[in-house]
């Protein structure tokens, strides 16, 4: 008799994150990916540096009149990152 264990892709890898505790680092390439999209090329490109540590997505900025631009408007990007995401990963935003 053959057994079967029939489950979906989706469930049996979900399953392996939260053994193998991959979830924060999968939650770090999500932010590098979405931040680039979201925020354009322009933005992109004075962007030297995105991580994202303990929900806290850090950013290193080049220019000056950016760094303040950004620093308006962190609740706006905090709300974009996690619509993009599709679930609350970023709590705060840390810009240096």
């Amino acid at each position: 008799m053959k057994k079967t264990n029939d489950q979906p892709i989706k469930n049996i890898l979900q399953q392996m994150v939260r053994e193998n505790r991959w979830k924060d680092n999968l939650n770090k390439v999500k932010v590098n990916e979405v931040w680039a999209r979201v925020m354009g090329e322009t933005v992109n490109r004075y962007t030297r540096h995105v991580t994202l540590r303990k929900n806290i997505l850090v950013l290193l900025i080049d220019s000056s009149p950016l760094k303040q631009e950004l620093l308006f408007a962190k609740a706006k990007i905090i709300k974009l990152m996690n619509e993009e995401i599709g679930e609350d990963i970023v709590k705060d935003v840390i810009i240096h």
